[in-house]
């Protein structure tokens, strides 16, 4: 089976798709901007790279959320609660972690199916 990879870079590529199977890096989105924006970036990020890969949200399988401060979660979760279909929501973990810059407020990795 042949690994597809979508925006390749030398120390990561944006997805990877294997088979069935999507795998989106962590994303994250504008250093510096509320928990509520960066969030929707890193989503309408996600759509994308799902479009690319022949698939879209209803297909996500597993999602992993790192927020910088965990007392943000519920501005976190507005946002993806509106962007998950109903009915369709994934696995899902979230949790806090220090991020690679004090800037970003939330990063976000997925894994999909891709449409038949």
């Amino acid at each position: 089976m042949d690994i597809e990879r979508i925006e390749p870079g030398q120390r990561s590529s944006a997805a990877v798709i294997f088979g069935d199977f999507i795998f989106i890096s962590g994303q994250v989105g504008t250093p510096g901007t509320t928990v509520a924006e960066q969030t929707r970036q890193i989503l309408a990020r996600i759509d994308d790279l799902l479009g690319q890969s022949n698939s879209d949200r209803s297909r996500i399988l597993q999602a992993v959320i790192w927020l910088a401060d965990i007392s943000t979660f519920d501005e976190m979760n507005s946002v993806w609660m509106e962007w998950i279909p109903q009915g369709r929501a994934p696995a899902r973990a979230t949790g806090e972690s220090r991020l690679v810059t004090p800037e970003y407020a939330v990063e976000i990795y997925v894994t999909a199916a891709r449409s038949k």
